[in-house]
């Protein structure tokens, strides 16, 4: 009997240690082909993704479309008016999402987790939706005060400075780019406060903004500088409509300054402060070391990358949906729920990325003549083209990684693996582009997505930090497609 019990014991343990090895990697297979079943969950993911997205998507494609107006207004000059515009957006957008991302996904993050606690808590479903509300009026008096005043100092910051930053941005003062991009970068900045004001209603203020372009560059002929300009009307027409919208709903203003929550925003803000600002940076030394390369590599550099950004951004409304189901589904303590999220949210970027991969080589020459005509651009663009294609699906996989990260609330990873990613990925940035210029500034990049990939699927693959729950028995892991009941 002896020598029987202890096989049973060693047979045991070995099989204690298989599941130990399985249970956190199987939840990237559990359940996966029941990603698109069309039932609550999915329902739900989808009415959070599609607005997401396309509010998202509205400010890469009337950059876009800007783009295409300047480089059909400035004939012989494309490339320099072109490649000008995109060192601009490029500052510009470094600057915003250090402003904007913090707040947005901490905003997003709070709501969901007070909106599921008011749902389990007791006292507050007997006192009423009343208290409910004033909890996600708070956040909401927090970001509103936050943003305003991130704006301001964002515009003023880039008004004063506009010179000294392209110049670090390899925009030399005898450079042909530094005046229209200059006059770009001073005029869009001017928008900052309603930037950061109006994002829920994004898609609105880039219509305005793809209408009033051609007014103000054609009709006033202002070039460069009427391209801001519509920018910067159509963002202060978005802010004043998100305000009277919210006027109707709920008060705006705080009660009183004591009211404000600033310390729940500064603790998180300031990990997705240095996170955003090491992911961002990444993007914005790939466009510098383009534009040092000249005027047609940065042009076609800055064709490449906003078409690369706008196609991955699709999944990035599926990392806000996720982020927004797991966040109320942790306050929960809903597990079951939220890992089935987070498999549907994958499942679904990777196959969003991947099946229009195909076709996308085709369609990204046809788009490139869309901006210019110029050849010397259009031969680097289709240097770039497989780059931005083949890179797709490890761009899916990386947003919803973020998202479902912060749905966890797992700041403080998050924030810590993308800034040793960052420097990793910059010391492969200045290397390759030093040595092999255009494609080796795209080399870069495609590491630099793969490591923010491969730091999200690390950290819930291992079930560390808030994924702990995941080590479980394998029977205890079927994921029902319903909320929990606990």
């Amino acid at each position: 009997m002896g020598s029987l019990n202890d096989f049973l014991v060693s047979d045991s343990v070995a099989a204690s240690r298989t599941q130990r090895m399985e249970w956190p990697l199987r939840v990237f297979f559990n359940d996966a082909r029941s990603a698109f079943r069309k039932d609550d969950l999915g329902l739900e993911i989808a009415q959070i993704a599609l607005p997401a997205a396309l509010a998202l998507l509205a400010d890469p494609i009337a950059s876009l479309i800007s783009k295409e107006v300047v480089s059909t207004n400035s004939n012989d000059e494309c490339p320099v008016e072109l490649a000008a515009v995109g060192v601009s957006i490029a500052v510009f957008n470094q600057v915003s999402r250090v402003a904007i991302f913090p707040l947005v996904s901490i905003t997003t993050s709070f709501v969901a987790e007070e909106d599921a606690s008011s749902k389990i808590d007791d006292e507050l479903i007997i006192g009423g939706v009343k208290h409910h509300s004033e909890l996600n009026e708070l956040v909401l008096h927090d970001a509103l005060v936050i943003g305003g005043i991130l704006g301001i100092l964002q515009a003023i910051f880039l008004v004063f400075t506009a010179r000294p930053i392209l110049n670090f941005m390899g925009v030399k003062n005898d450079s042909p780019m530094l005046t229209p991009a200059r006059q770009y970068l001073t005029l869009r900045s001017l928008g900052a406060p309603a930037v950061l004001l109006s994002l829920a209603m994004q898609v609105v203020g880039d219509a305005a903004n793809i209408i009033l372009d051609p007014v103000f560059i054609f009709v006033f002929n202002f070039g460069v500088s009427g391209a801001a300009i519509a920018h910067v009307i159509s963002q202060y027409i978005l802010a004043l409509i998100l305000l009277w919208r919210l006027l109707r709903k709920v008060e705006v203003l705080p009660p009183s300054i004591t009211d404000l929550q600033f310390s729940k925003f500064l603790k998180n803000g300031s990990l997705l402060l240095a996170r955003v600002i090491a992911v961002t940076f990444c993007i914005t030394l790939s466009a510098s070391m383009a534009a040092r390369l000249g005027s047609i590599p940065m042009a076609a550099f800055q064709i490449c990358l906003q078409v690369w950004l706008t196609s991955s951004l699709l999944a990035d409304g599926l990392a806000v949906a996720g982020q927004t189901i797991l966040a109320s589904a942790f306050a929960q303590r809903g597990f079951s729920e939220g890992s089935l999220c987070c498999i549907t949210c994958l499942t679904v970027g990777i196959y969003l990325r991947t099946i229009p991969m195909c076709s996308a080589r085709s369609s990204l020459q046809f788009v490139s003549r869309l901006f210019t005509n110029d050849a010397g651009v259009l031969h680097v663009i289709n240097i770039g083209i497989p780059f931005v294609v083949l890179t797709q699906p490890i761009n899916a996989l990386a947003f919803v990684f973020d998202g479902v990260n912060f749905g966890a609330s797992d700041f403080a990873y998050s924030a810590y693996s993308l800034v040793m990613v960052a420097i990793v990925s910059i010391l492969c940035l200045v290397f390759l582009s030093s040595n092999y210029g255009f494609i080796g500034i795209w080399v870069a990049l495609t590491i630099y997505m793969t490591l923010r990939m491969f730091v999200g699927f690390w950290r819930i693959g291992t079930a560390r930090g808030p994924w702990s729950f995941l080590r479980r028995s394998s029977s205890s892991m079927a994921l029902p497609r319903t909320l929990d009941e606990e």
